[in-house]
């Protein structure tokens, strides 16, 4: 069975840092690509970022040089250093984790920014 697991989420000050981390079982994690979505009210999910098997990484341009993403693939897990918050970023932030045509999503973890 596969489980993602994200946590971190919390209300913060606009200007603060949050790290949110994805605990991942089930699967070969390092052959997966890991990617943070975020779904905010009223719109769609967006990718945020993500992190293939080897490493390349690849950000929203709304979150460069602000967010990023890393992975360690001894302890199944996936994170994201979120600095420089603004409240455009509150949004429920989802772990993904795909192989090829294959993909699985956690249940989200909510991110309040207040300004």
């Amino acid at each position: 069975q596969v489980q993602l697991v994200e946590s971190g989420g919390d209300l913060v000050q606009a200007g603060g840092s949050l790290r949110l981390s994805c605990a991942a079982s089930g699967i070969i994690f390092s052959l997966h690509t890991m990617g943070w979505y975020r779904q905010a009210p009223g719109k769609l999910r967006e990718l945020v970022a993500a992190i293939t098997s080897g490493g390349s990484t690849n950000y929203a341009d709304s979150v460069k040089e602000r967010f990023t993403i890393s992975r360690d693939n001894a302890k199944n897990t996936v994170h994201l250093q979120m600095n420089y918050l603004k409240p455009d970023d509150t949004a429920v932030y989802y772990c993904n984790a795909r192989y090829f045509t294959q993909g699985y999503w956690g249940k989200g973890t909510l991110v309040t920014v207040s300004s």
